[in-house]
């Protein structure tokens, strides 16, 4: 899988995810198998640039290559400047974010709202691959809406304009994350583009990866919510695709100490004050599908400093141990009605 000069390792991608991967997340996601991951999208308006959230939506001092950085806007040109703002301080690959479907950014007729007004795509996508030396690569819905899916039209614009990359979810503005994602459509614009398509959506185990990607016939898969307390899933997909077997979930020991080090990069990333309150929503993933999860998440939230809620952490997985070596998680379910049918 190759995007531009970059040759990936793998087609198990992790997706842009606002408020999620940040820095130490998508740093630990690649330690951890994934082969591509996306920052949380950098707006393109030039007076947020300088806030200290925009700077950290787009640090990527020590992260493995390739460096990519997800842009939303509406603009033609803002979204230029941006790209080239970012290829500055070292992004190696943009992504343009035609997906979405928060109302407060669709309000504002970015992300998923784009795909209603297709001349404007158009403008966009040969704007900004205009200005920059870089991939320039695309995730986007199947449409507005299930009476207006136009992804193919959109598809069609894209591969004119040199996008590099397509990314598919499988679902459209108005689905927002409700129901089940579709993957016919990801199919169809694979089967009618020669660049790269990703499939998003609802891929939670490594069965079902290897179930859309035989399905669509997509080049790779990308991953979200499943990654989120689980970023060992990338590991498990990478895996499965490549022998048909599963691995054994990971030793709590070892869990333990990923999230020490998670706990730990995150810290030094947002400081204490700030740190120890974004990191809670990351702990409330890594516990919620074991015993005892939900009970300590609570008193965990309760916690004031990094060092109380690190050692607090620390003592819950040691707490795992009394159930087995490995841990112990609720498995996703594999049965998807689209491809069993």
């Amino acid at each position: 899988m190759q995007i531009g000069p970059y040759l990936l390792r793998n087609n198990v991608f992790v997706a842009p995810m606002a408020g999620v991967t940040d820095r130490p997340f998508r740093q630990l996601c690649k330690q951890l198998g994934a082969g591509y991951a996306v920052s949380e999208m950098a707006a393109s308006n030039p007076r947020l640039w300088a806030s200290e959230k925009s700077a950290r939506r787009t640090d990527h001092a020590g992260e493995m290559e390739p460096k990519a950085v997800q842009i939303a806007g509406a603009d033609p040109q803002d979204l230029a400047d941006c790209a080239k703002f970012n290829v500055a301080r070292g992004a190696q690959i943009i992504d343009i974010n035609m997906g979405c479907p928060v109302k407060k950014v669709c309000n504002s007729w970015c992300g998923s709202a784009l795909l209603q007004n297709e001349a404007l795509v158009e403008r966009i996508l040969n704007t900004v691959v205009a200005a920059v030396d870089v991939p320039v690569t695309l995730k986007f819905r199947t449409g507005w809406d299930r009476e207006n899916k136009n992804a193919l039209r959109i598809a069609a614009l894209a591969e004119q304009a040199g996008i590099q990359m397509l990314t598919l979810h499988g679902r459209t503005r108005a689905d927002g994350y409700s129901g089940e994602a579709e993957y016919d459509t990801i199919a169809a614009v694979k089967g009618a583009v020669r660049i790269p398509v990703v499939a998003n959506g609802d891929i939670t185990t490594p069965e079902k990866a290897r179930l859309v990607l035989e399905y669509t016939n997509a080049d790779a898969v990308m991953i979200g919510r499943a990654a989120q307390g689980r970023p060992w899933i990338c590991r498990e997909i990478d895996h499965y695709l490549q022998t048909g077997t599963c691995l054994s979930p990971p030793f709590v020991a070892e869990v333990r100490a990923l999230m020490h080090e998670h706990l730990e990069a995150h810290y030094a990333f947002y400081g204490e004050y700030l740190g120890v309150r974004t990191a809670r929503k990351h702990i409330g993933w890594y516990v919620r599908e074991l015993e005892g999860g939900e009970e300590f998440r609570r008193r965990m939230n309760l916690l004031e400093s990094t060092v109380d809620q690190l050692a607090a952490v620390d003592q819950f997985f040691d707490s795992q141990q009394r159930h087995g070596d490995r841990l112990q998680y609720r498995p996703a379910s594999v049965q998807d009605p689209v491809l069993a049918a």
